[in-house]
């Protein structure tokens, strides 16, 4: 179930997802690995500014030996 009122300018994160053509783990992914940090809600229900979810989106990524180019 998503947020039934959201303020302006805010994402849920299955609505970040789909703003940046991502799937909803990767928005997760970045939160867990300091790329995108949540602006509020719940911890299971977490809202992302959406200038913060489009700098993610261009943001340089980590990489690891061995991890596939994207």
């Amino acid at each position: 179930m998503e947020h039934l009122a959201l303020p302006p300018g805010y994402l849920t994160t299955s609505m970040a997802a789909m703003a940046v053509g991502r799937q909803p783990a990767t928005i997760r992914d970045w939160v867990r690995r300091g790329i995108l940090h949540r602006a509020g809600g719940t911890p299971k229900r977490p809202y992302f500014r959406v200038d913060a979810v489009q700098a993610a989106a261009v943001a340089a990524k980590p990489t690891r030996p061995g991890q596939r180019a994207a």
